[in-house]
């Protein structure tokens, strides 16, 4: 077999010329004694033609029984179609068909080997496969290849060493729950799939290998949530001697060459940066869209003397009443408003919270109209009118700071993809920064860490004696951390990390550990700190999100080759699965199942 070229590279370069080709059938078309046949490779489409005037009978014969996933080589030469097709690259040339060899034959597949099948995705996750075949999966996977591809080179020619870190390690917690691995050599014992490779890029540092990275897969155990799956790759990366500045500046440099390299984007830089705090405040969330203004706005002071009851009731309580402004939002119709009303409704009913929908103002000539109309007095319309212009719709929300920021932002998001604000070939990166370094965990009473336990506190907060138990004190410290943020998506978390054994211990005391569990869980990396470990830190950006993001896609599963439902199941193979009693006899386990049944009580 000497397959001269792919389908989709066939050129002028070849016209005259014979060539050997290699695929699966597309579809196949008998005119009247010409049969076409279009032959399909990862690389495109291409047409073939078999003439009863320069093919045998025997040739011609072979051609008819051809069916669509025949797998095929044929041989010919390339000549100009006299009837191009522009929606192909190769849609002006054609092969004359001279040789033809079945390499495979193939069943009928369940749905069609189309970018437009109509088949359920379920049914094509059965049949990932076949799914693959189609151009649009293919075309995805290959991209992906070309970012990895694009990353490695950046990272070599930058001085990175690649390292590989283990698969089977301990159970740490890192927010998630991890995939338990049992030993059957020591059993009774357990390794833990990586959620990811955070102690062993720390520990590479110490070893002295001063840039890392690597293309990390991890494993979450986590409930179903449609934009993950229970695996996924990151770009781990970690360097010795750096502060926040030299992370930012490495980051920056490889977006815009990722980018560049395989989108012919030119990416703006410096990313903007932004606080948490003022995220929350701006944008009512910490992963905010910059692709499009429409920030929230404070109106309690305009409205601290309001007769409307519920604006009332809100400053006594030490509430906010928060806004947004729609432009050009006073062309909304009384349906389009009462359709973002209801949708506010369903969005507060998920929050739990009371269904209020908004309140809604807009000036005509400076008298303002909207749901409070009644209630606005001359001193606040003057004030409104001060605010807002005669093209804006502005909408309210009044109530606790924190849940109707939250829900300004969601209705932010949503407003924006509706009135088509948002440019899907725009490409905007933001930095997240000044993290708390512990948060509250209200039904468990106790303080966890923000992100996760290495993360170094902001020095000057630690000089104030802000690292501390003393709940009031730990919430006021801030993190060395940062969150990269692309188009309204978390990519990427990082952070400097601690170096000082002391410091790492007292954190790790702070969030709850006695000190034996401190010792079992991570005396290896609190032994490793006291032998000289550099200032370090790093970053580890999703590269499944990068690349779903880079190509416009709704669904993580379309960038991987291979992947499971929402509730971690693979239709495909069926895992998971059960497992021998053999097998589990091995390993010492005993199976028991939740749903065994009380008994019953007198």
């Amino acid at each position: 077999m000497n397959r001269t070229c792919y389908a989709g590279e066939v050129n002028d370069c070849l016209l005259g010329k014979k060539v050997t080709l290699c695929g699966w059938v597309q579809r196949q078309r008998d005119l009247g004694g010409v049969i076409f046949i279009d032959l399909r490779d990862r690389s495109g489409i291409f047409q073939i033609v078999f003439e009863p005037e320069s093919c045998e009978e025997e040739l011609l014969r072979i051609a008819k029984n051809i069916r669509s996933e025949f797998i095929i080589e044929v041989v010919g030469i390339i000549r100009k179609r006299s009837n191009p097709n522009p929606n192909l690259p190769t849609g002006y040339l054609e092969m004359l068909a001279s040789e033809l060899t079945l390499l495979n034959e193939s069943e009928t597949p369940p749905f069609l080997i189309t970018d437009n099948t109509d088949a359920k995705e379920d049914l094509r996750l059965v049949y990932r496969f076949l799914d693959l075949r189609r151009p649009f999966l293919q075309k995805n996977v290959i991209f992906r290849h070309e970012v990895v591809k694009a990353i490695r080179e950046f990272l070599y020619k930058e001085g990175f060493i690649e390292i590989e870190t283990p698969m089977l390690i301990r159970s740490t917690p890192e927010g998630a729950r991890d995939y338990i691995v049992p030993s059957r050599i020591y059993q009774g014992k357990f390794y833990a799939l990586p959620q990811s490779p955070q102690l062993f890029k720390q520990l590479s540092m110490i070893a002295g290998f001063d840039k890392y990275f690597q293309i990390a897969r991890c494993f979450r155990d986590e409930d179903s949530r449609s934009d993950r799956q229970p695996e996924f790759t990151q770009l781990d990366l970690e360097m010795s001697f750096v502060n926040e500045e030299d992370i930012y500046d490495i980051t920056e440099r490889l977006f815009c060459n990722i980018f560049k390299t395989c989108l012919n984007v030119n990416i703006q830089t410096p990313f903007q940066r932004i606080s948490y705090l003022k995220a929350l405040t701006e944008y009512g969330t910490d992963k905010p869209d910059i692709r499009f203004e429409m920030k929230i706005e404070d109106y309690s002071d305009l409205f601290k003397e309001s007769s409307f009851p519920v604006f009332q009731k809100t400053i006594e309580d030490s509430g906010r009443i928060l806004g947004i402004k729609i432009a050009d939002g006073s062309n909304y119709s009384r349906k389009e408003i009462e359709n973002l009303q209801e949708w506010m409704k369903e969005q507060q009913r998920s929050f739990r919270l009371q269904e209020t929908g908004f309140i809604w103002l807009k000036s005509n000539n400076q008298e303002i109209q909207g749901t409070i109309k009644k209630y606005v007095s001359i001193t606040e319309a003057s004030l409104l009118n001060g605010r807002i212009k005669e093209t804006d719709l502005l909408v309210l929300l009044a109530g606790k700071e924190s849940e109707i920021s939250s829900q300004l932002g969601v209705l932010r998001n949503h407003i924006a993809k509706t009135a088509k604000l948002i440019d899907k070939n725009d490409f905007k990166f933001c930095w997240i920064t000044d993290f708390p370094l512990f948060k509250w965990n209200e039904e468990e009473q106790k303080i966890e860490t923000e992100h996760h336990p290495f993360t170094q506190p902001n020095m000057d907060d630690y000089r104030e004696g802000y690292l501390s138990e003393e709940k009031e004190k730990a919430l006021k410290c801030r993190a060395r951390c940062y969150d990269l943020v692309l188009n309204g998506i978390e990519l990427s978390s990082g952070s400097i990390r601690n170096h000082d054994p002391k410091i790492q211990y007292k954190i790790l005391e702070i969030i709850g550990m006695s000190k034996a569990e401190i010792d079992r869980r991570f005396g290896f990396l609190l032994d490793a700190l006291k032998y000289g470990a550099p200032p370090h830190g790093g970053i580890a950006p999703g590269i499944d999100r990068l690349v779903m993001i880079m190509l416009g896609l709704d669904s993580l599963r379309d960038v991987y080759a291979f992947p499971k439902t929402s509730t971690g199941l693979c239709l495909m193979t069926k895992a998971p699965s059960e497992v021998d009693k053999e097998q589990l006899a091995e390993l010492g386990i005993n199976l028991v199942s939740k749903n065994v049944e009380k008994k019953e009580t007198g």
